[in-house]
């Protein structure tokens, strides 16, 4: 077996998925709860206090919905998972400041490593072998994990534009199948 460590897609199982970065599509609050894995209450806090905020349509007074992005979402299933292993809110914010600059074909190169007090930013298996040498422990956060994670929780999830209007999915190869089997029968 040849270990071809130049080729930055060989040992992938499945490539990055493809996300739609349509700007007036959005899911609302309790769609990006289920999917990013928090409850509504951390949602709107962190909205409240900017940690991530939503980039399609923002709260606008009373009985208005916010509306995340695709790119939202994954920052906020990001922030629950470095929640999860105790690096603190203060050290989120500078890392998610970092996040939101990137696009997220960027976000799904990118691995998160944290000792539980920093968080460092690793684009490369040879920034992982350096931060790894010293020998300290840490954990890891493969963005591309949870971006796929994300893609597949969120197909079955209701989205709408930011007109109000729902946006119809694209049934899949197996839905397609189906319909052509009931179709013939």
């Amino acid at each position: 077996m040849v270990d071809d460590r130049s080729n930055p897609d060989q040992g992938m199982l499945f490539a990055t998925p493809t996300v739609g970065t349509d700007d007036s599509v959005g899911y609302r609050g309790p769609t990006a709860c289920s999917a990013a894995g928090i409850t509504y209450r951390q949602l709107d806090y962190w909205a409240r206090t900017g940690l991530v905020v939503p980039t399609v349509r923002s709260a606008a007074g009373s009985g208005s919905q916010r509306l995340y992005s695709f790119k939202d979402i994954l920052v906020l299933k990001v922030v629950k998972r470095l929640l999860n292993t105790g690096v603190s809110l203060q050290n989120i914010r500078i890392a998610v400041d970092h996040l939101r600059l990137r696009g997220v074909d960027d976000l799904a190169r990118i691995t998160l490593l944290s000792d539980g007090t920093t968080v460092y930013e690793c684009t490369s298996s040879e920034e992982v072998v350096d931060l790894l040498g010293g020998g300290q422990g840490v954990f890891g956060i493969a963005v591309s994990g949870a971006l796929r994670e994300l893609t597949g929780s969120l197909a079955s999830l209701p989205s709408e534009r930011t007109d109000g209007s729902p946006v119809e999915l694209e049934p899949d190869e197996l839905a397609q199948r189906r319909q052509r089997r009931s179709a013939t029968a």
